[in-house]
């Protein structure tokens, strides 16, 4: 197994650790559980699929309530 040292600043780090703790992960678990879910976006994307999320069959804008924005 190959390693590797990821440098995050103070937000992503905090939410790195919120969503370990939350899902009772470790971050590295997280950072895989991430790329995984990117990959499979990526693959259904380049395939002409549309990612969206819907409530009551209303497409929603994507927001993460409690979860600080990073960009």
């Amino acid at each position: 197994m190959s390693t590797m040292t990821l440098n995050l600043d103070d937000r992503y780090m905090a939410a790195l650790e919120a969503l370990a703790d939350q899902h009772a992960m470790t971050k590295t678990q997280v950072i895989r559980q991430a790329l995984r879910l990117y990959q499979a976006v990526c693959a259904r994307t380049a395939n002409g699929e549309e990612l969206a999320f819907t409530k009551n069959g209303v497409v929603v804008p994507v927001i993460v309530v409690g979860l600080p924005a990073l960009d």
